[in-house]
């Protein structure tokens, strides 16, 4: 499936700026030892894939989720096969001790690639979901960093989200008070960082869901008033990997606006995929009765959808990757933005952001007031609205 077609292109978005730096891409990594955390994700295995290929000197892949890591190595013996350089996976969790000692056993990397997240505006219903979300988007960004500085690290990358630019979700939130921490920590080692839009068919997205409802024979379903932006899997890897070489101290790689990046509905997409695969979306008014069509349109043909307006929390109506306040470079690349960062940060403000959630982690008790609360003082002009309805109670 043409996956550049179903997002509204007919072209990749980099391959102009890869082919210009690509002996210096390949001179770098193929000197270089890299560790990459969260490598198993989809963006990661594309970031994974596109250090591989260049024939790094050593690549050390780390993830929690031991299946996708199984799948990563297959797809990458299928695609690449072998290099000469140390290549090995380990299936941990980078918040546990095990993982702190995999780093004091040997941690000797020149780039640290960080692409462990919670991306879901899903998991901010309920407050447990949200404070892990907490964990692995700051603090355990925090603590690898550390833990480079330690090593000798010369460079770490991580991947942020073009929802941390005028955030309305906490998942955007949590990544812009990430990026607070960093910039906190870049005074000890070089740091970049990258902002870009959806993933198409990334794990557990919209459009991975498209995949899983035609295999379990279900309906399409998808929000028809919302427009993004989407890379597909190689771009996301390829736009990480610029970022991380090429970045300078602070700076954040997103990709150019233009007519190569359309904005497109979920509803549009669900149509052109269903087209793709043969067959005619059939616009229905309810769950119920997409869910009793799917016994018998398939046969003719069609395919029940149901397209409908999102009224769920943390759902922004555009996407943004830089504000108005921040400088940009636009001019050194030619589908690769650079926002410039001076060195500021707020040692209160993020020593009482770690104060207070420690407090509320030792009492064994939050509410997800608790931490909308803490996140307004982060961030004055947080646009978070509570509508109290989740993706959970939508099928």
């Amino acid at each position: 499936m043409n996956i550049l077609n179903l997002i509204g292109r007919n072209q990749e978005l980099f391959p102009g700026d890869i082919r210009k730096h690509e002996s210096e891409l390949k001179n770098i990594v193929s000197n270089s030892k890299f560790l990459v955390i969260g490598g198993a994700g989809s963006i990661g295995q594309a970031v994974t894939k596109e250090i591989f290929k260049r024939n790094p000197l050593k690549l050390h892949v780390v993830d929690i989720s031991e299946n996708n890591m199984v799948e990563l190595v297959r797809d990458i013996r299928s695609s690449f096969g072998y290099i000469g350089g140390d290549f090995q996976t380990f299936a941990l969790d980078i918040g546990s001790v095990e993982y702190d000692a995999f780093i004091e056993s040997d941690g000797k990397y020149d780039y640290v690639l960080n692409l462990s997240a919670l991306k879901h505006v899903r998991s901010e219903k309920d407050p447990f979901t949200l404070m892990r979300m907490i964990d692995v988007n700051v603090f355990n960004t925090d603590k690898t960093i550390q833990q480079s500085i330690a090593k000798g690290v010369k460079k770490y990358f991580c991947v942020s989200t073009d929802k941390a630019a005028n955030p309305v979700n906490m998942m955007g939130a949590s990544k812009r008070i990430m990026e607070m921490f960093l910039m906190r920590r870049s005074k000890d080692i070089n740091i970049s960082t990258a902002r870009f839009a959806n993933v198409a068919f990334s794990d557990g997205s919209l459009l991975h869901g498209f995949n899983q409802r035609i295999q379990k024979l279900q309906p399409i379903v998808a929000p028809n008033d919302i427009k993004r932006y989407f890379v597909i899997p190689k771009e996301s890897g390829e736009l990480c990997l610029m970022s991380c070489i090429f970045g300078e101290n602070r700076d954040v790689f997103f990709p150019k606006l233009s007519e190569s990046l359309h904005l497109i509905t979920f509803a549009d997409i669900g149509v052109k995929y269903l087209k793709e695969l043969g067959f005619e979306p059939y616009l229905c008014e309810s769950e119920d009765e997409a869910r009793e069509l799917i016994k018998t349109l398939p046969k003719k043909g069609q395919w029940p959808c149901l397209f409908t307006n999102s009224d769920t929390t943390g759902e922004k109506d555009f996407e943004e990757f830089f504000t108005e306040n921040e400088v940009l470079d636009m001019e050194r690349f030619d589908n690769l933005g650079v926002i410039k960062n001076e060195f500021y940060f707020n040692d209160e403000l993020l020593n009482l952001f770690s104060s207070r959630i420690k407090e509320l982690k030792s009492n064994k008790s939050w509410s997800k007031e608790d931490i909308v609360e803490l996140f307004f003082k982060m961030i004055p002009d947080f646009g978070h609205k509570e509508t109290g309805k989740y993706l959970d109670a939508k099928m």
